[in-house]
């Protein structure tokens, strides 16, 4: 019996094809997978002026020959993913991208497929003058390369010229840390703590029967799980930049709980997430944060009440900003590193049952400036009672903060990044308000 390829094989063929010397036209390289692939069609190659950069992103190629695709207009259209492709792809250490090519008016279209969220984002969202796939694409393309996690990020240059702001807050460590002996485990010393008349404080360690902790456990309700004639001083130094890398953790660890407790009047923790975000002061009800950003007074709606488009009046979900903060030790010196984001309740104390998509949807409105704005704004909160304590006319402070904050660091780089860079384009008004409806 004679072979036959069918069009699908064919116009599958065709697609790569025409989309990889589309990627040579940009002047990037690609090089196909071969047939083995399981849902990655090829890998691009970020080049400069022909020159290979090493830094590379995922392809998979979707062709049709004539056909509209779903919810098509003259400016957008959606696209749905298929589960077994958003599984597949989700865990990649290079960023994936789709490519839809349609033979019949030759257009490409291409959009990044999102990662470290829920099946709920498999929907994508096209616009036809924003996300095509030629020159114009270079920069956001190339963008996807640039790693925003880890000990700090900073918006990738490839423009004219701009100064980056980390996210890293440089920390400025107390000059003693009070170690001790005790009988007690770490939840064996808590469970007593919380059976105590006297008020409890978690802003301490335990490991291996011994107590660290910045303040004087003598002077607390933490003098019920020491040996009190076993409490000495030691320079802090010492054991922060101990060559043990147990130890560090162990004192990364002392660093989180001693910030959880200097925040505790304003910032809840929220475990599961390993996050602090904004409690709210009353059910349903908004809060602002003012503060001194770079240039002028200007404050933050730290928590926002979003009503629903459905039953006007009633209160959909409360936002709260937020943030993930990790300690990092960079050569002699501390950090402490800050990834923005957001907390979502049903009323400003209730967790929202579903909160992935909430969150989704807002990180991708999220621009460089609004980050850079949530970046200074933590550090002005983390240093306001510092602020206060050098105005003789403020009023009285709580008790002394171990921890103090410097400013952020600022990198001067060459080239700027274009705005629409960070992240995908603004969506028009049509899809916000159906992505709202959807969540609400």
């Amino acid at each position: 019996m004679t072979k036959i390829l069918t069009p699908n094989q064919m116009l599958g063929e065709i697609g790569e094809a025409a989309v990889r010397r589309r990627f040579l036209d940009m002047g990037f390289q690609f090089d196909g997978r071969g047939r083995l692939e399981a849902g990655i069609d090829g890998i691009a190659e970020v080049m400069i002026d022909g020159q290979p950069l090493a830094q590379m992103i995922a392809v998979q190629v979707k062709a049709t020959e004539e056909a509209k695709y779903p919810a098509e207009t003259d400016q957008v259209f959606t696209y749905l993913l298929r589960s077994k492709d958003f599984e597949y792809w989700r865990p990649s250490n290079l960023p994936v991208i789709i490519v839809l090519y349609r033979r019949s008016d030759e257009t490409f279209y291409w959009k990044e497929v999102p990662r470290g969220v829920s099946a709920e984002d498999r929907r994508l969202h096209f616009d036809k003058h924003q996300d095509v796939l030629d020159r114009n694409a270079v920069d956001r393309l190339a963008a996807l390369t640039v790693p925003k996690v880890g000990a700090g990020y900073y918006v990738p240059p490839l423009g004219d010229g701009e100064e980056a702001l980390v996210n890293i807050l440089p920390l400025i460590l107390p000059p003693e840390i009070y170690v001790a002996s005790t009988p007690y485990s770490g939840r064996k010393a808590t469970a007593l703590l919380l059976d105590s008349d006297v008020p409890a404080r978690f802003d301490w360690v335990i490991r291996g029967g011994s107590f660290w902790s910045f303040h004087d456990p003598r002077t607390s309700s933490c003098r019920e799980i020491v040996d009190l004639d076993h409490v000495e001083a030691v320079e802090t130094n010492y054991l922060a930049f101990h060559e043990d890398l147990n130890e560090q953790h162990h004192f990364a660890f002392l660093l989180k709980n001693a910030l959880k407790h200097q925040v505790r009047a304003d910032l809840n923790w929220q475990k599961e997430n390993a996050l602090l975000y904004f409690r709210a002061l009353a059910a349903d009800t908004p809060r602002r944060f003012y503060y001194e950003s770079a240039k002028n007074k200007t404050h933050a709606d730290v928590v926002n009440v979003v009503t629903s488009k459905k039953d006007e009046g009633e209160v959909a979900y409360v936002r709260h900003h937020a943030f993930v903060p990790r300690f990092e030790v960079l050569g002699d010196q501390w950090y402490l590193v800050i990834t923005p984001t957001y907390y979502f309740t049903t009323n400003g104390f209730t967790p929202h049952s579903y909160p992935h998509a909430l969150l989704s949807g807002k990180k991708r409105l999220d621009n460089s400036g609004s980050l850079r704005g949530q970046v200074i704004m933590w550090h002005r909160f983390l240093t306001q009672h510092e602020r206060a304590s050098n105005d003789l006319f403020a009023p009285e402070q709580p008790e002394e903060q171990c921890l103090a904050f410097a400013e952020p660091p600022k990198i001067t780089l060459d080239t700027r990044v274009p705005e629409d860079v960070w992240g995908s384009p603004k969506k028009t008004a049509e899809e916000s308000a159906h992505q709202e409806r959807l969540a609400i």
